[in-house]
């Protein structure tokens, strides 16, 4: 008799356990969309900032990184010509 309580018992923790378990997962879902929704909100935001910025004058346009020289040339020294 009471080993079929104690297992009835488990059982229901174990019901429970999953089921507060399956919510704090629908939870964390939400949770990630929202953090991407305000992510890229918050990204949008920012340009149209910058954008009114520069249209209204207050700061300087800057260059385009897709085009024109690359900021920082890199060269290749040989160690051999360290040693000398």
């Amino acid at each position: 008799m009471l080993p079929s309580i104690f297992a009835g018992v488990a059982a229901l923790v174990a019901v429970v356990a999953l089921w507060r378990a399956r919510g704090a997962a629908k939870r964390l879902e939400r949770l990630s969309e929202s953090y991407w929704e305000l992510r890229y909100e918050s990204g949008q935001l920012k340009a149209r900032i910058t954008r009114l910025e520069v249209e209204t004058g207050l700061r300087q346009p800057s260059p385009d990184p897709e085009g024109g020289q690359p900021t920082a040339a890199t060269t290749f020294v040989p160690l051999s010509s360290l040693k000398k």
